[in-house]
């Protein structure tokens, strides 16, 4: 037990420590160092939560419309500019007896005063037969991430709320038409939002409806359903040889776990707050989805957020004068991950592909690599390949470190484009991009390259034996779309997995451009994580579930 009497590492201690970087923690975040508390923010998956898949929010105060990654990087940049920190962690679990409490993570132990639990919720599932077998081949849970997938196909969206009536307004765009399976007798949303999915001409509306069983052997091609009401059961069947969709939108589950056992949670699972969000234990405070309230909206969150930092400001300043321990002044942000610029975004000038910011990101990521990297090109005829080139020699052209070679134009277009990440003597590294790492991939192919030339990002002393421990031969394929903000997540696992043990490989593909693979192995949600060509597996993962997969 820290008591305040015992050393701490002054590097390690910090006024409070967020978990969860969405919207909530990143505005606790700026609170908090722009009031001069030294603040971490630790987020396990992606900075930016939930919302940065939804495609337009278009009811936050002040900004007409904007994507929700657009938003919550908006969000992270400002609280950087504070000097707030931030690293890539998961929190494991928190140890809150005395007044120094102790945050244990996959990348060690943190120490601080107060913490704010900002982990928010997971989609959940329904339930009905069917649903867990076909996940990542018909049932979906992310519109932005798979409605492309059913590009002219019939499409069922079940749920009620605000996710299922904007959702499905957005699949309109890919799908042939839309059906709408609601439990209850009406939608449980705004009127504003309900009425567009009401009125479009693509969708219909079922209310008191339950969906029973989905089947099917390539893909989904049978629905039953049931009316709550009248008893009647429909069933749907997809023409011959086709296939449709179910979009699952029923709400979030809260990531409690960390308080579990610790602090009061209602039936549900939810963080029990008072006003002040603060939870049932001293030092401990909750914000966002993972609390009790009846709206959860960004807007709600960032107010919590908000809430909850100016309290813990207040309870860090009263253990500072407790315990005579001083946590260090805030400093510039020190965030592993490089704040980057997707190539789908305006170049900076006609000639460049990368914006001033990104390219003096990128030269300082390149200038601390351990040795010179080969980007090994094979490339077909298609307009793809020669992007892929230009971005390639773009990359090259920011670090003495970083050389290009073709090694095959004409090749198949199985596999090209493609990228592939060598040693300067042209050994394979294991690494491999088909496609063109840009988009939400941006970040991941940087980090890919920094990981497979050395340092390499920071590993857990546990992970790293269990990497090492591998002696078979491990052949990854990870499917990706440049669009899908759960994507990069499995990616950097699977990476930097290779990069460290010669025994694997971790080929990422832009599914978009390999229609074969999609057929192949029936996608139709992503991530998709193939190993050895035979386990397939769909979903956000880091590197510990990965490992877990591979079976060490």
């Amino acid at each position: 037990m820290m008591n305040g009497s015992e050393a701490v590492s002054a590097d390690k201690l910090y006024d409070v420590i967020v978990i969860g970087g969405g919207p909530a923690g990143l505005t606790a975040a700026l609170y908090l160092a722009r009031g001069k508390c030294r603040v971490l923010v630790l987020e396990k998956e992606q900075f930016g939560g939930q919302v940065t898949i939804t495609h337009e929010v278009v009811n936050y105060p002040g900004i007409e419309k904007i994507s929700g990654s657009e938003l919550t990087e908006r969000m992270l940049r400002q609280a950087k500019s504070f000097g707030a920190e931030f690293l890539e962690a998961e929190a494991q679990e928190l140890i809150l007896d005395g007044d120094v409490k102790t945050v244990r993570t996959n990348r060690g132990e943190y120490h601080c005063f107060g913490i704010l639990l900002a982990t928010g919720a997971h989609p959940k599932s329904v339930g009905f037969k069917g649903e867990k077998e076909h996940k990542g081949r018909g049932v979906a849970y992310c519109a932005t991430c798979d409605g492309e997938f059913f590009t002219g196909k019939e499409v069922f969206v079940v749920g009620g709320g605000y996710a299922a009536a904007e959702e499905s307004v957005f699949l309109t765009r890919f799908a042939r038409h839309v059906t709408i399976l609601i439990r209850k007798g009406d939608f449980s949303c705004a009127a504003s939002v309900a009425d567009k999915a009401r009125n479009h001409e693509k969708i219909t509306v079922l209310t008191h409806t339950v969906v029973e069983e989905v089947s099917g052997g390539q893909g989904i091609d049978y629905i039953r359903y049931r009316n709550t009401s009248t008893g009647e059961v429909t069933e749907y069947r997809a023409e011959k040889g086709d296939t449709f969709g179910i979009f699952v939108f029923v709400g979030y589950a809260p990531e409690s776990g960390l308080a579990n056992g610790l602090a009061e949670l209602d039936e549900q699972g939810y963080v029990v707050t008072d006003s002040a969000k603060k939870t049932s234990v001293d030092g401990l405070y909750a914000a966002g989805d993972v609390c009790i309230k009846p709206l959860r909206q960004v807007v709600t969150a960032v107010s919590d957020g908000a809430l909850a930092a100016t309290e813990l400001e207040k309870y860090a300043v009263r253990m500072q004068r407790k315990t005579g321990l001083h946590p260090l002044a805030p400093a510039a942000a020190h965030e592993e991950k490089p704040e980057t610029t997707s190539l789908t975004e305006a170049p900076a000038s006609s000639n460049d592909l990368f914006a001033a910011e990104t390219k003096k990101q990128l030269e300082g990521i390149f200038e601390k690599m351990a040795r010179p990297l080969l980007l090994k090109l094979y490339l077909d005829e298609r307009p793809v390949s020669a992007e892929l080139e230009k971005y390639a020699d773009a990359l090259a052209a920011l670090s003495p470190k970083l050389t290009v070679e073709v090694a095959e134009r004409g090749s198949s277009s199985e596999t090209a484009p493609c990228v592939k990440i060598c040693l300067a003597d042209g050994r394979e590294t294991g690494l491999a991009f088909h496609g063109v790492p840009g988009g939400h991939e941006f970040t991941s192919f940087i980090w890919g390259l920094y990981n497979a030339a050395g340092p390499g990002q920071a590993l857990d002393e546990n992970i790293r034996q269990r990497i090492s421990s591998l002696q078979k031969s491990v052949d990854m394929k990870i499917l990706v779309t440049l669009s899908c903000g759960m994507c990069p997540d499995l990616v950097q696992a699977a990476q930097h997995i290779a990069a460290e043990n010669p025994n694997v490989s971790a080929e990422v593909y832009d599914i978009r451009h390999f229609g074969e693979l999609q057929r192949r192995y029936r996608v139709m949600s992503v991530p998709c994580l193939v190993i050895n060509d035979e386990q397939v597996s769909f979903g956000r993962k880091n590197m510990q579930q990965v490992l877990e997969l591979i079976g060490v």
